[in-house]
């Protein structure tokens, strides 16, 4: 299983959005790259087309490299990054992601 999945709730580790959370909206499992809803905006210059009609200035966000990010538990009260460990889910017998200290669902279940 991968570590970090789309619709993942992550908090930033390093650089400049450090300690920012958002949703994983995308990952590139072979760049080892994910882009987190919000976080690390850039500015793409566009230019006016027939498929694109409006030009301009457009604010999207960037990939992050996974080192950089930490899963959340969201029932947690406080913002902090979790270890995982992985477990049987009794309703469904699928394999999932729990957090090692409170024992709850990590990740976008």
């Amino acid at each position: 299983m991968q570590r970090i999945k789309k619709g993942d709730k992550v908090v930033i580790i390093a650089g400049k959005h450090k300690q920012k959370t958002g949703i994983v909206l995308q990952v590139f499992v072979k760049e080892q790259r994910a882009i987190v809803e919000g976080i690390n905006m850039v500015k793409r210059h566009t230019k006016e087309n027939a498929q694109n009609q409006k030009g301009g200035i457009i604010e999207k966000e960037a990939p992050i490299h996974l080192s950089n990010l930490a899963l959340l538990d969201h029932k947690a009260k406080d913002v902090r990054p979790v270890k995982v460990k992985y477990g049987t889910d009794p309703k469904t017998n699928k394999k999932v992601r729990l957090s090692r200290k409170t024992n709850n669902l990590v990740g976008g279940q």
